[in-house]
C-alpha cells in the first residue's frame, strides 16, 4: 500500500527547517524554503520511485532550493564577522539595515544532539563565509553523514568534486573553535546570576561573569565590543536599561541559552527590546549576541509583554 505524502514527509519537517537555516542563515527564509520544498515534493510525489528514502529525497529538493535561493545573494554575517575592528568610545552607534544579518534559530531543549550542535551561532556564522555549494557539501557530509557518493548524487556533482569541496570547506573553517560549549541547563547557576545582575543593571556583577576576550554584538548595529571594560562602557553609556527597569524571560536559541529582554515603558509595561543569545565556556560568558528584530519574539515563544 502506498503511504500518503503527509504521513511519509511530515516527520522530517523540523530537521529540514534546521538544514535550510544552516544553509541560509535566516529563520524567516528557512521557513519559506521548507514550505517550497514540501510544495515541490507534494507535486512530484506521484513520480517518486523509492530509489532513495523519502528523507534523502526531501533533502535533495531542499538543498537545491536553497542553492537557487542563494544565487546572487550576499552572505549573512554577524557584526563580529565583518572583519572590522571593535568599537571604542569614539564610535557612535548606527544601525545598518542594508546588511542581511544572520538570524538566531529557536531550538527545542529536547532536540537531537546533532541539531543543537550544528546550529550553534558560531558554526552557522562561519558557514555563511563558504560558497553555497561548499556549504551544502559540508552539511551533507559532516552533519547529515551522507557518503561522498550520496552527496554527489544529491548535488549532481562527481565524487572527486565533492571531496575537493569538502577539503576546501574544512580549510576555511579551520580556525573555528571546537571548545565545548556549555548547555543551557548546565549553566543555570551562572544564568540565574546573569538575569539578576542585568535586571538590576549591576554592571560590576555583569562584567564579573565575562571571559577576558568576551564579545558583545547587536545586529543591526555593525559596531561590536571586545573585553569586559569596553562592554561595561557600552552598558553604562549606551544601553537604555535602568536599574530594575528590565525583565528577562529565558529561551533557547541555536542550542545556547537565550533571554528575551524587556524594558519598562512610560506606561509601566515591560515591552520587548532585544533577544540575547549567550555563549558560555568554563563558567564564563564569552559572547553575547543581541538581536533587535522584535518579530523574533513570538517565534521563540516569548510574550508581547513581561
Amino acid at each position: 500500500m502506498t503511504v500518503d505524502f503527509e504521513t511519509a514527509a511530515d516527520p522530517f519537517r523540523r530537521e529540514l527547517l534546521a538544514h535550510c537555516y544552516r544553509m541560509l542563515g535566516s529563520l524567516h527564509d528557512a521557513e519559506d524554503l521548507v514550505q517550497e520544498t514540501y510544495l515541490r515534493a507534494w507535486k512530484a510525489y506521484g513520480k517518486f520511485e523509492g530509489r532513495s528514502s523519502v528523507r534523502t529525497w526531501l533533502y535533495r529538493i531542499a538543498t537545491n532550493a536553497c542553492l537557487t535561493a542563494l544565487d546572487g545573494r550576499a552572505k549573512r554575517p554577524l557584526p563580529f564577522g565583518l572583519g572590522t575592528r571593535g568599537a571604542t568610545e569614539d564610535d557612535p552607534l548606527s544601525q545598518d539595515h542594508e546588511v542581511p544579518w544572520l538570524e538566531p534559530f529557536p531550538t527545542d531543549p529536547a532536540a537531537i544532539v546533532t541539531e543543537r550542535e550544528s546550529t550553534r551561532l558560531a558554526f552557522v556564522a562561519a558557514l555563511q563565509h563558504l560558497p553555497p555549494r561548499q556549504r551544502a557539501v559540508l552539511l551533507l557530509r559532516d552533519v547529515l553523514r551522507l557518503s561522498a557518493a550520496e552527496t554527489a548524487d544529491e548535488l549532481d556533482m562527481t565524487v572527486a568534486a565533492v571531496n575537493s569541496a569538502l577539503q576546501r570547506a574544512h580549510a576555511q573553517l579551520r580556525d573555528l573553535t571546537e571548545d565545548e560549549v556549555v548547555e543551557p541547563a548546565e549553566a543555570k547557576p551562572l544564568l540565574d546570576r546573569w538575569v539578576k545582575a542585568f535586571e538590576a543593571k549591576d554592571i560590576p556583577a555583569i562584567i564579573g561573569m565575562f571571559a577576558e576576550d568576551v564579545v558583545w554584538e547587536m545586529p543591526p548595529f555593525p559596531q561590536w565590543y571586545r573585553g569586559p571594560e569596553m562592554v561595561a562602557w557600552h552598558l553604562e553609556h549606551q544601553c537604555p536599561a535602568v536599574p530594575h527597569g528590565a525583565r528577562m524571560i529565558a529561551a533557547e536559541a541555536n542550542g545556547q541559552p537565550a533571554h528575551g529582554l524587556y524594558l519598562r515603558a512610560g506606561d509601566g509595561v515591560f515591552r520587548p527590546f532585544n533577544l540575547q543569545v549567550l555563549e558560555v565556556r568554563d563558567d564564563r560568558i564569552t559572547r553575547v549576541s543581541s538581536f533587535f528584530d522584535l518579530s523574533l519574539f513570538p517565534r521563540f515563544g516569548l510574550p508581547s509583554t513581561a
